[in-house]
C-alpha cells in the first residue's frame, strides 16, 4: 500500500512545506484538486448530502500545473499528481502543452487524473460543451499520449480535427493517466483507456467494496487488471490492518490528510498552523507508513 497526500483546501502558501514533508517523510505521492472559480453554481454538488458545495469563496483552488512545477522544484521522489483535473473544460492543447511541461520538469514524476466533471459553470465560462464532455475525454486521452510523444500527429475524429503537428517539451517516458469518478460511465473508461483509477469518496466497507468489484469486473472484461493503480480513500480508522485488507482487495494506495485525523484539542490549530500539520505528517509516516 502506498500513501498519498490529500491536500484539498489547505492554504496555497503552505503547499511548498506540505510537499517537501512528504517527499521526506516516504510518502508516494501528493494530489492537488482542481476547480477555476466559485459562484452559485447551477448544478448540485454530487458529494454533500444537500447538493451545496463543502467549500466558499475564499476556498483556494491553485492551478494545479503551476503548482506542480512549484512543488516539482522542492521535491526529488515524490510523485505529483492531479486528483483531478477537469481536462475536458479545456481545449486539447493547453492540456497536452500542461502536462507535458510539468512531466519534463519534474523528471518524469507527473501522474495526470483526469475526471469528465460535475460543474456545468465551470464548462460554460471556458467555452467547452458540458454535455458531450465524458465522449471527448474519451477521445483526448489518447490523443494527449499521442502528443506527449513529441512525433507529428494528425488526426480526424468526433470532437478534435489537426493537421500535423508536434509539441515540444515532451517527457522521456509516458506520462500515467487515472480516471476519476465511481459512475459506471466514469468506471469504464479508466478500465478502458486509464493506468489507474482514482476514488472521489471516502469509502465505508459495504460502499468501497461494491463500486471495487465493478472496476475490477470491468477491468477483467478488457483484460487490464495487471498493473492497474487503484487509489482509494476509507472511512475507518488508520491502521496497519485496514490498509492490508484492503491491499489484499487489490488497492494499490489511499489518499491521507493526517491533519483531519488528530484529536480534538489539537485538531483547533487546523485552520492555519503549519507546523501542525508537518507534525501530523510526520507522525502518521512514523506509526502507520514505516510500519507497512
Amino acid at each position: 500500500m502506498r500513501f498519498w497526500q490529500a491536500v484539498p483546501f489547505l492554504e496555497t502558501e503552505q503547499l511548498v512545506e506540505i510537499a517537501r514533508t512528504g517527499d521526506r517523510c516516504g510518502y508516494d505521492a501528493i494530489a492537488l484538486s482542481d476547480h477555476l472559480f466559485f459562484t452559485d453554481y447551477s448544478v448540485p454538488y454530487p458529494y454533500s448530502g444537500d447538493g451545496a458545495p463543502i467549500w466558499g469563496p475564499a476556498t483556494p483552488w491553485p492551478d494545479p500545473w503551476v503548482t506542480i512545477g512549484a512543488l516539482s522544484s522542492v521535491t526529488s521522489r515524490l510523485k505529483l499528481a492531479t486528483n483531478v483535473y477537469i481536462a475536458p473544460a479545456r481545449d486539447l492543447f493547453t492540456v497536452a502543452k500542461a502536462v507535458s511541461t510539468a512531466a519534463v520538469l519534474s523528471g518524469g514524476r507527473v501522474i495526470c487524473g483526469v475526471g469528465a466533471g460535475w460543474c456545468r459553470d465551470e464548462f460554460e465560462q471556458t467555452g467547452q460543451d458540458f454535455a458531450t464532455r465524458g465522449r471527448r475525454l474519451g477521445e483526448m486521452v489518447p490523443l494527449l499520449r499521442r502528443l506527449m510523444t513529441g512525433e507529428m500527429v494528425a488526426y480526424e475524429g468526433e470532437f478534435y480535427a489537426f493537421r500535423p503537428l508536434s509539441i515540444a517539451p515532451v517527457p522521456a517516458a509516458p506520462v500515467p493517466v487515472y480516471f476519476g469518478g465511481d459512475s459506471e460511465p466514469a468506471l469504464r473508461r479508466a478500465a478502458r483507456l486509464g493506468d489507474g483509477w482514482m476514488g472521489n469518496q471516502v469509502y465505508g466497507e459495504e460502499e468501497g467494496r461494491a463500486v471495487l468489484a465493478r472496476l475490477h469486473a470491468l477491468l477483467d472484461e478488457y483484460g487490464r487488471r495487471d498493473g492497474f493503480e487503484i487509489v482509494m480513500s476509507f472511512a475507518a480508522p488508520p491502521g496497519a490492518d485496514l490498509y492490508k485488507r484492503w491491499r489484499d482487495r487489490g488497492v494499490t494506495a489511499t489518499m491521507c490528510a493526517p491533519w483531519w485525523l488528530a484529536p480534538p484539542d489539537e485538531a483547533r490549530h487546523y485552520a492555519s498552523d503549519l507546523a501542525f500539520k508537518v507534525a501530523t505528517l510526520e507522525r502518521f509516516a512514523e506509526e502507520v507508513i514505516q510500519k507497512m
